[in-house]
């Protein structure tokens, strides 16, 4: 099961970087695997919510249903998307400190059917991926990785 993890500290403040994340419809600015992003209902953010990612695979593109299932202001945002080939599961924590905040993302990919055979393909481009989006969010959130 591919997983990537990591721990961005921002000196950005904390209410600013939770309002950003948890907002899935800003994805296409910090993650450079997603084409676009939407709100998939009123536009408001909280437990329910609900996003659409479009995403490339497999040299088309595939449009990912994300629905918060947790939501705590300014301290967590769990969201998951489903499909028949793959389910994503991507949790957010956040932590004040005294200059901004420190965020964890921690994001899960599990394959189902024939693509259960490629899992381990797929979790080195996971990494790939997860790597040139913590780029990205480093330069969206003023971050460096925690060491």
């Amino acid at each position: 099961m591919p997983h990537y993890a990591v721990t961005l500290v921002s000196r950005q403040p904390l209410e600013d970087v939770f309002t950003r994340m948890a907002n899935f419809t800003n994805a296409e600015e910090w993650d450079p695997g997603v084409i676009k992003s939407a709100s998939a209902g009123d536009g408001k953010v909280g437990q329910g919510s609900a996003f659409i990612l479009t995403v490339p695979a497999a040299g088309e593109t595939m449009d990912l249903k994300y629905v918060i299932e947790e939501y705590k202001p300014n301290e967590l945002v769990t969201l998951r998307a489903v499909t028949p080939r793959l389910e994503s599961l991507d949790r957010l924590s956040f932590v004040r400190t005294g200059q901004g905040c420190e965020m964890t993302y921690d994001a899960t990919l599990s394959f189902k059917g024939v693509a259960i055979l490629a899992t381990p393909l797929l979790a080195l481009s996971f990494r790939k991926i997860g790597d040139r989006a913590r780029d990205s969010l480093m330069r969206y959130l003023d971050a460096d990785v925690k060491k």
